[in-house]
């Protein structure tokens, strides 16, 4: 293996010291041993910006505008947020986004996770990040209110037209009519109260769970559908809530239904669900609410429905069809743009990164297996292991560590195709400096190994890939 360093040509000599203080770690933490481990093997040139690197700190790269609310979570002391600029961020350690599209040339070696401020991921290449060895967070729950109160205002635009109203106020205006015609006028908008209409709710996450137990609140007849409903979730529905088998079951009897379920591309997803044979079966009246994702819903069936009676459609996604039709109402993408869920999505994320950053748990992600670890010992050394998830791999791992170290507690967990190993290495009553570079190193190159990590010594170091057999550290 090549241990070649290519310098950028821009870097400077000072930038050279710098880094090369890093090269050897060692630190010594209270009663906790001397730690020894390899630093900055590889091609200089894949680190970016080494001129603004930051020795001793962990680097969040952001694209888009996040909430600086959220963002202070992180603290000045262990860590460094840096604005994507030009595409680079020197030295990344995790990425933070809302609806930037994300391209894996984006995504620097140095990169060890990505959080989304958001549920969807669809703008983050989750199948290759996968393959990379890199975990993608989302942030569920963290605008669920706010769309809910949407869900609730879209029933409300739905049943009454006001946006009509509104614009055909707005067009008297102009004319200085409004006072002649408003009491003749106004009968050319009436509606329906919710008090005492069904709602069904199809799909009963966090955003679910709450349309439905506010939406009883009102005085709505609740039926739901979710045939992956979750404990959690089934805890904060409405006592009175009636749930159906199936989705038609659910749609049929009901004035309103409230899509809430996620966007899934692909054979067996939810592109276009609420197709014909859905649509089929709503009453003539029927109004759709949606608020997870335009995809969901076949437009030509919608319009088709919408053609042939009173029925409506409140959507808040862009429809290149139904955007002007007299019984529709389409909204800006509006459910998660409040302050306030802009501040919760943002910390949750903040929070998330930095528990995987600094202690290796996984919550909230969407293609690695959720892993809750127990505190690391005093005097111990934790190894976490990224893998695919073949027989045998835990066995390797462990006999990698050698018999000079003890093993005094390990964590393996999967997830389809990839799988996660925690250990925690023993090391009291060591008087000399521990080294783990060759122990890394080996177990880093093992076949089926994507990546490990040291999480003991400065933060920003201790991570190593494997790169199709390379070791880049």
């Amino acid at each position: 293996r090549k241990r070649q360093l290519t310098m950028i040509g821009r870097t400077s000599t000072s930038a050279i010291r710098r880094i090369s203080a890093l090269r050897r770690n060692v630190r010594a933490l209270s009663n906790d041993p001397q730690v020894d481990i390899d630093h900055y093997q590889g091609d200089w040139k894949t680190y970016g910006d080494i001129e603004n690197y930051t020795p001793g700190k962990l680097t969040i790269q952001t694209f888009n505008k996040i909430s600086p609310t959220g963002l202070k979570r992180f603290g000045d002391d262990k860590y460094v947020v840096k604005a994507n600029e030009d595409g680079k961020c020197g030295n990344a350690h995790a990425i933070l986004l809302r609806s930037h599209k994300l391209q894996e040339e984006e995504v620097m070696h140095t990169v060890r996770a990505i959080a989304r401020c958001g549920a969807g991921t669809n703008n983050v290449p989750v199948a290759r990040m996968t393959e990379l060895g890199i975990p993608v967070f989302n942030t569920p729950g963290a605008n669920a209110n706010a769309v809910k109160e949407l869900v609730l205002c879209g029933m409300l635009l739905g049943s009454r037209r006001v946006v009509d109203g509104v614009n055909h106020m707005k067009d008297l205006g102009s004319k200085g009519l409004a006072k002649e015609r408003v009491e003749k006028d106004k009968s050319m908008f009436g509606g329906q109260e919710i008090m005492g209409k069904t709602l069904a709710v199809v799909g009963l996450g966090h955003i679910g769970a709450a349309t439905a137990r506010d939406a009883a609140a009102l005085g709505m007849t609740i039926v739901g559908y979710d045939p992956g409903l979750s404990i959690e979730s089934a805890l904060k529905l409405p006592k009175e809530i009636d749930l159906k088998d199936s989705m038609g079951a659910a749609v049929s009897s009901a004035d309103y239904i409230s899509i809430n379920i996620p966007y899934i591309k692909g054979e067996g997803g939810t592109h276009g669900i609420i197709g014909k044979d859905v649509i089929s079966q709503l009453k003539p009246n029927a109004i759709l609410l949606n608020f997870a994702r335009g995809e969901l819903v076949d437009s030509d069936a919608m319009k088709e429905f919408l053609d042939r009676g009173d029925g409506r459609y409140v959507s808040d996604f862009p429809d290149d069809l139904l955007w002007d039709h007299n019984n529709a109402v389409i909204l800006p993408h509006l459910g998660a743009s409040t302050e306030e869920a802009e501040d919760a999505a943002a910390a949750m994320a903040a929070d998330t990164i930095k528990d995987y950053l600094t202690n290796g748990t996984i919550k909230n992600s969407v293609n690695f297996p959720a892993t809750a670890l127990p505190d690391r010992p005093e005097g111990s050394i934790r190894i976490t292991v990224v893998h695919k998830n073949e027989p045998g791999m835990l066995a390797k791992i462990t006999e990698s560590v050698g018999d000079d170290l003890n093993i005094i507690q390990q964590v393996n967990h999967s997830r389809g195709e990839i799988a996660y190993s925690v250990l925690d290495i023993d090391t009291a009553g060591q008087t000399e400096v521990v080294s783990f570079k060759k122990v890394q190193e080996t177990i880093t190159l093992l076949p089926g190994a994507l990546s490990s990590r040291i999480l003991y010594i400065t933060p920003g170091t201790g991570y190593a890939r494997n790169m199709e057999g390379t070791y880049f550290v």
